[in-house]
C-alpha cells in the first residue's frame, strides 16, 4: 500500500489539497480526557468531503487531525483504540481489517455482538484482538499495520506517547486516520488543540468509508439514519410532554452514582440529543458524581443505564441497588420501573442506529412502541412493524448484497 500525508510543526497534519481548512476549533474529549468546551463549527464540506483519485490511480481521504492520507488501495489491516472507528470500519464491509483494539476489546467485542445479532451476516470478533491501553511503540512496529484507524491526538493523552512519536510511527509503519475528541467537543490536548475540527458522528463515517473505498455503504446507510431521525423527530410529543431522563453509571461506592449529558454536543449523546428530552443533571458536569439524594432531589422521569448489558454495569444491578434503598426506591423512574439499559458509548453508525431505535421506545412508548424490559441476552427482538429501521436492509448494505 502507498500512503501519504506529513506531520507539519506542533503535531498537526497538513489539510485536503487543494484548499486551506479554517474551521474554528471546537473540540471533544474521550471519557479520560477533562478540557473546557468550545464552540462546534462544521467542517469545510467542499475541501472534506470527497476522497479525490489521483492521476497515479490512487486516491486521498481527509480527516483531522490528521489531515490528507494518500491510499493505493484499501487497507487491509488496522489498529484502532476506541469501537467508534472500528464500528466505521464494519458498517465500510472491512470489519476484518480491525486486527487491534486498544481499549478493552474484550468488553467492546461483548457489547457490540449483542446489538449485531439482530443484523444477519454481520459479526464482529474483538474480544481476542491483541490490544493493550498505553502501548510501546514496539507493540505498534510489531502489529505493522498498514493504517493506525485512531485519532492521533488522543493517542497522545496515554502517558508513553508524544507528538513525536505519532511522527515516527507515521514514517515508519504507517498514518494515522481517525477522530475521538469530537465525542463531546472538548479540548485535545496541547498542540493539538490548534486548528483541530469537530465532526458528527456521520461525518467521521463518511471520511472512514472513503478510506475503504465504501462511499455507497455510507450514502445507504445514511439514508436509513435519515429516515428513521425523519420518523423520530416528526412523532415526538410537545416539549411540556416530555419525560426527565437520567444517565448514569453507578459507581463502586454504595450510594452514588457517575452522571452523563444527555443533550451534549458530540456522537457519545448522538441517539439522545435528538430526541429532545429533559436533562435532570444538565447543570451538573458530566461524568462527575452524585449521591442517591441528588437522584432523589433531581426526580427523573426515566433513568438510562450507560453500558447496562455487560457484566459489570448490568441493567439488574441498578435495578436491585435503587429498589432496595430507601432514599433512591422513592425516585420516580424506580417507582414506574422506567430504569433502561444502554449499549456502546463510544458508537459508531450500526451502534447508533440501534440506540436511537432503543433510546426513542424507551423514552416515548407511546409514540415508538414499548422498550421490552431487557434482563439478559443479545439486543431483544423488535416485531416488524415496532421498528424504526430494517434490519435486512442495514445487514444488505454491509455485506454488499445490495
Amino acid at each position: 500500500m502507498k500512503y501519504g500525508g506529513a506531520l507539519v510543526a506542533g503535531g498537526l497534519l497538513t489539510g485536503c489539497t487543494g484548499g486551506d481548512s479554517e474551521s474554528t476549533p471546537t473540540g471533544a474529549a474521550a471519557e479520560a480526557t477533562t478540557g473546557e468546551p468550545v464552540t462546534a463549527t462544521p467542517a469545510d464540506a467542499a475541501a472534506e468531503t470527497t476522497a479525490e483519485s489521483t492521476e497515479s490511480g490512487s486516491y486521498e481521504a481527509c480527516l483531522s487531525p490528521a489531515g490528507c492520507v494518500e491510499f493505493a488501495e484499501p487497507p487491509g489491516s488496522v489498529l484502532t483504540i476506541l469501537p467508534h472507528h472500528a464500528d466505521m470500519a464494519t458498517a465500510a464491509g472491512h470489519g476484518d481489517a480491525v486486527d487491534a483494539m486498544l481499549y478493552n476489546p474484550g468488553y467492546n467485542g461483548t457489547i457490540w455482538s449483542k446489538f449485531l445479532e439482530r443484523l444477519p451476516g454481520v459479526s464482529v470478533e474483538w474480544a481476542d484482538l491483541p490490544g493493550e491501553w498505553n502501548p510501546s511503540k514496539e507493540f505498534l512496529y510489531e502489529l505493522d499495520a498498514d493504517l493506525h484507524l485512531d485519532d492521533p491526538a488522543y493517542m497522545t493523552t496515554m502517558d508513553a506517547w508524544t507528538a513525536g512519536d505519532i511522527t515516527e510511527v507515521t514514517e515508519n509503519v504507517g498514518p494515522w486516520f481517525g477522530n475521538t475528541f469530537s465525542n463531546a467537543n472538548k479540548q485535545p490536548p496541547g498542540e493539538w488543540a490548534e486548528g483541530y475540527e469537530y465532526y458528527t458522528l456521520w461525518e467521521i463515517f463518511e471520511r472512514v468509508a472513503q478510506v475503504f473505498r465504501a462511499e455507497e455503504r455510507y450514502t445507504a446507510l445514511k439514508r436509513v439514519h435519515d429516515e428513521m431521525l425523519s420518523t423520530v423527530e416528526s412523532n415526538l410529543p410537545s416539549e411540556d410532554e416530555r419525560p426527565s431522563v437520567a444517565m448514569i453509571i453507578l459507581s463502586q461506592a454504595e450510594d452514588s452514582m457517575w452522571v452523563y449529558a444527555l443533550n451534549g454536543p458530540g456522537f457519545l449523546t448522538a441517539h439522545t440529543r435528538p430526541l429532545g428530552a429533559t436533562d435532570v443533571f444538565a447543570d451538573v458536569e458530566t461524568e462527575s458524581t452524585v449521591g442517591y439524594e441528588g437522584l432523589l432531589e433531581a426526580d427523573p422521569d426515566v433513568i438510562l443505564c450507560l453500558a447496562g448489558m455487560s457484566d459489570q454495569r448490568h441493567v439488574s444491578k441498578t435495578r436491585e441497588r435503587f429498589e432496595d434503598d430507601p432514599t433512591a426506591q422513592s425516585v420516580s423512574a424506580v417507582e414506574d420501573e422506567r430504569i433502561y439499559t444502554q449499549g456502546g458509548r463510544n458508537q459508531g453508525p450500526l451502534m447508533n442506529l440501534f440506540q436511537t431505535e432503543m433510546a426513542a421506545k424507551q423514552l416515548y412508548p407511546e409514540q415508538f412502541g414499548e422498550w421490552p424490559t431487557y434482563t439478559e441476552g443479545p439486543y431483544p427482538e423488535i416485531p416488524p412493524e415496532e421498528q424504526l429501521f430494517d434490519r435486512e436492509r442495514v445487514a444488505d448494505i454491509v455485506t454488499g448484497a445490495t
